[in-house]
């Protein structure tokens, strides 16, 4: 067989002499890759929006790594591959990273999934990446589908810059502060969310960034995929008064207006007392220097102030 017509019959993959895939019915071979770890980036929903370097590289490598090997083996035994599976994740990342090394450094080809697009992108692999490159070991992206860039896509928002932030604190302190924080961020910011999570989650953002427009993006390229845009409060309102909360949420928000400026001295009070809620007056003063751009020691005057005239001392 030639590279020019790389079908072949079932049987013959099946036979342990080829390795292959499945596609509109008809049994492909895959070429036999260099060792090395590759991250391959799978559908966020839909199946088909994989890559055909994808589904080369899962069905040519010797072992592919994932997160939960009942989503991968979905998606392996959709396409016909059989390469086996072995979990990697956060909890058991330390015991499974040497051994996957190992296997690379013996002249393997791992595949690194995570469950849904692109490894690494709030997903474990950063310190399998690292330590495959510390051991001078091959890394090879093979790219495809991000419900990030996806979902900046859809939004009708800007796109010349925006800043990725993944998961918000789920904790109400922690993440009213990281909110402030983003607030000064002159970027489109994109984050993800659970269902469960989204209501609360677009009001604590409606509280810190104001009447800012957004879009929130469910379920993207599945059979119930939804894209809602409008301002934050409104947002807010719609998921917590009964919207469907169903799926995986991707947020997308635009930057804050070029002419804003600096924030006046009635709304750096505003933002200091919310931060004053739930920390102490450093971390709040960091907080908030650090998304208005004011100087710390004029916000820690005017904190020093504030907590004096509301009877309060310095937590």
């Amino acid at each position: 067989m030639t590279p020019e017509n790389p079908i072949v019959t079932m049987a013959g993959m099946q036979d342990g002499r080829t390795k292959g895939y499945t596609l509109a019915g008809q049994a492909v071979e895959a070429p036999r890759l260099p060792a090395g770890l590759y991250l391959v980036a799978t559908p966020i929903g839909n199946l088909r929006d994989i890559t055909l370097r994808a589904l080369e590289t899962l069905a040519g490598a010797d072992l592919i790594a994932c997160e939960d090997t009942r989503v991968t083996r979905k998606l392996l035994d959709h396409y016909g591959i059989a390469t086996p599976l072995t979990p990697y994740h956060d909890h058991n990342a330390a015991a499974a990273r040497p051994k996957i090394l190992a296997r690379i450094a013996g002249g393997n080809a791992v595949a690194l999934v995570s469950d849904a697009g692109t490894p690494l992108i709030s997903d474990p692999g950063f310190k399998l990446v690292r330590a495959a490159y510390e051991a001078a070991l091959a890394v090879v992206a093979v790219p495809g589908a991000s419900a990030a860039l996806t979902a900046l896509s859809v939004a009708g928002l800007p796109t010349d810059r925006f800043f990725f932030e993944g998961f918000l604190p789920a904790k109400d302190g922690p993440r009213s502060s990281r909110i402030a924080e983003l607030a000064a961020v002159p970027a489109t910011l994109v984050l993800y969310e659970s269902g469960s999570r989204i209501g609360r989650t677009l009001t604590a953002l409606a509280e810190g960034l104001g009447p800012r427009q957004a879009a929130v993006c469910r379920e993207l390229t599945k059979l119930h995929e939804e894209v809602r845009r409008g301002d934050l409060p409104t947002l807010a309102q719609a998921y917590e008064s009964g919207g469907e909360i169903r799926g995986e949420f991707t947020i997308v928000i635009e930057p804050p207006a070029a002419d804003a400026g600096k924030p006046q001295a009635e709304e750096v009070d505003a933002m200091l007392r919310r931060a004053l809620q739930h920390g102490s007056v450093k971390d709040a003063v960091s907080d908030v220097a650090a998304a208005t751009g004011r100087p710390r020691r004029e916000i820690y005057q005017r904190a020093l102030a504030l907590n004096e005239g509301d009877g309060g001392a310095e937590r």
